[in-house]
């Protein structure tokens, strides 16, 4: 027992010593013990009748144990000042290190089984020799080091126009190692990326409702499809009228018209219309024949029908001002039906009904091409949401519960040409293996579009956050710069000798409002989960040797038909005017040559027109 008083008593001084900074007297204290613990593991092995050693073996076991337990308790106690003194020596932004660990391409290799399970079938060996895209997306480069988001990861992407956005967005495009679903109102993706997709043995489908660029739809879809299900009907409701904030007595509304919306998408999928009916109804001065004729083709169906047919009847039989309060609300999934661009797109007995099965087996790409003034809004929602409700519904029969490979959803312009629930759906999508890459010109847009709660949603649920500068707003540049945190900063004080005096300690934000608006075209702060930020450089499309191939070919093409059409232009020409007639100089030779250029241009611009 004594010996055991002595051993407590020597271990306390010396944790004392050590935690007083006293290292030579801790070392002393620290040796004391082991003598006396040396004492009573002979006498302990004397009594038990085994060697010292085993005894000693068993002693420093138990020690360590207690050790380990110890430090968890001072561990789970210190750990948040320890990760402050961590970030404060990094001034709040992620080291080389922190990029290795959780942002590198070696850490995306870890997690490929996970994001692609097909890859587990395959060696270690052959899943290094795979690109990193085939399982990550790429943010940006910090020197030579590059950033990725794991193909699970919703990604947003939020930055004023011509900052770089595009040029981010369609690599993405082109780095997609499964089917791509890509909106935007202008056809630059689209004719940037198109051959290079196409190249990869994997078809390519249009849907243009704005006939922008003069660009073909390929790709016809009924907004009634698949309305025969009463559950379609609820979702088709939902992606064709948005709620626009959580404000005021709009999301009132808008849940009255899309319960009666759904109703009356079932009455006319049964009844083989089109929405064009639907418009005839709500627009009907005289509601009792609509919720006559509506109610006929929902009686007697099932039990969801009777439901829709009740809320229908309650909307004909309201009184004048509620029904326009709906009919109003109901209004822009109808905003399309005047355009003949979108009303052919919606002709799938011309275009065909998608199959988005197909999309996926094939990897294939769909561009749908929206209008800045949202007009077609409703329709590009309502494809789009069908493309992404059908694909989840085919993921949740995979092994695993997901695509493999993913499908991502390019969604450009997404607040203004696809106002779909993405507060919600990025919360489970990429779980599924849907990825969605959404670009929005600023925080006050994404409020605008799902309201303040929404827009909160949406950024908690991403995986990575692209901001690019150029924003002049105060209240989205104070967010920004508040959720990228804090750091110390050092002030020095000198009298006039430039002698120092003092020195002190202030907290200032790590990206300040000013540093986030001013920064150039192409350089993006980068927020990823599990890291701290980062100050990178975007990797533009056109500086891809893949694209430069494809445009000098293109280019090379280009020289040789013009220099054939120009020659040919001008031997025509030359043989053309008689020798007697052709002036060499003067008035006359100056017309003759003229009217040459003219005819090689004119040629020009009709070779032009064919490549």
């Amino acid at each position: 027992m004594t010996e055991l008083m002595w051993m407590v008593v020597l271990a306390a001084a010396g944790w004392g010593c050590w935690r007083a900074g006293k290292t030579g007297p801790a070392l002393v204290f620290t040796g004391g013990t082991g003598l006396v613990l040396a004492a009573i593991a002979r006498e302990i092995a004397a009594w038990l009748g085994t060697g010292p050693a085993v005894v000693l073996a068993v002693m420093a076991g138990l020690l360590l144990l207690a050790a380990i337990a110890v430090h968890q308790l001072l561990h789970h106690r210190h750990r948040a000042r320890r990760w402050g003194r961590a970030v404060r020596r990094k001034d709040g932004m992620a080291s080389t290190l922190d990029v290795l660990r959780f942002g590198s391409s070696w850490a995306m290799r870890r997690q490929a089984t996970r994001v692609r399970p097909s890859l587990a079938e395959v060696s270690r060996a052959e899943r290094m020799r795979l690109p990193v895209t085939e399982f990550a997306l790429p943010l940006c480069h910090i020197g030579l080091q590059r950033v990725y988001a794991s193909n699970e990861d919703t990604v947003l992407a939020v930055g004023i126009p011509r900052y770089g956005k595009t040029a981010w967005v369609t690599g993405q495009v082109l780095d997609a190692p499964g089917a791509v679903v890509v909106t935007s109102t202008k056809p630059d993706i689209y004719e940037a990326t198109r051959a290079l997709r196409a190249e990869k043995d994997a078809p390519v489908w249009v849907m243009n409702p704005t006939g922008v660029g003069g660009i073909a739809s390929t790709a016809g879809f009924n907004p009634l499809t698949g309305c025969e299900d009463p559950v379609t009907c609820g979702h088709r409701a939902e992606d064709m009228l948005p709620c626009p904030d959580a404000d005021g007595d709009g999301p009132r509304w808008i849940a009255m018209a899309r319960n009666v919306f759904a109703g009356l998408l079932h009455a006319a999928a049964l009844g083989g219309h089109d929405l064009s009916v639907i418009n005839r109804w709500v627009a009907d001065p005289k509601p009792t024949n609509a919720g006559e004729e509506v109610e006929q083709l929902l009686a007697g169906v099932d039990a969801s029908a009777d439901a829709y047919a009740t809320a229908a009847q309650t909307f004909f039989s309201t009184n004048d001002r509620t029904r326009t309060s709906i009919v109003q609300s109901m209004m822009p999934a109808f905003a399309w039906l005047p355009n003949p661009h979108a009303r052919a797109c919606a002709d799938t007995s011309r275009l065909g009904e998608f199959n988005v099965a197909e999309l996926l087996r094939t990897r294939g790409t769909v561009y749908v091409l929206g209008s800045e003034d949202g007009s077609t809004a409703s329709l590009v929602a309502a494809f789009t949401g069908y493309i992404a409700r059908e694909a989840r519904r085919i993921a949740d029969m995979q092994p695993g519960g997901r695509l493999d490979p993913t499908l991502r959803l390019v969604l450009d312009e997404a607040a203004i040409i696809c106002p779909l629930p993405l507060d919600r759906w990025s919360a489970d999508m990429g779980s599924r293996g849907i990825q969605m890459c959404i670009c929005c010109h600023s925080r006050a847009q994404m409020i605008g579009r799902w309201g303040t709660t929404g827009a909160a949603s949406l950024i908690n649920n991403t995986g990575a956050l692209l901001l690019y500068g150029g924003c002049k707003d105060q209240n989205d540049l104070s967010f920004w710069s508040s959720l990228f945190g804090e750091r110390d900063e050092e002030i020095v004080t000198t009298n006039r000798q430039g002698e120092v005096t003092s020195r002190s300690v202030r907290r200032v934000p790590v990206f300040s409002p000013a540093q986030l608006a001013s920064l150039p075209k192409f350089r993006v702060v980068v927020w990823r989960s599990s890291m701290l930020p980062v100050l990178g450089t975007v990797e533009k499309f056109w500086t891809r040797p893949a694209y430069r191939a494809q445009q000098d070919a293109l280019k090379r093409a280009e020289r040789d038909v013009l220099a054939s059409v120009g020659a040919s232009t001008a031997a025509s020409t030359a043989a053309a005017t008689p020798r007697s007639r052709r002036p060499a100089s003067g008035v006359g030779g100056a017309l003759r040559r003229r009217r040459e250029r003219r005819a090689v241009k004119a040629s020009t611009a009709r070779a032009r027109s064919t490549l």
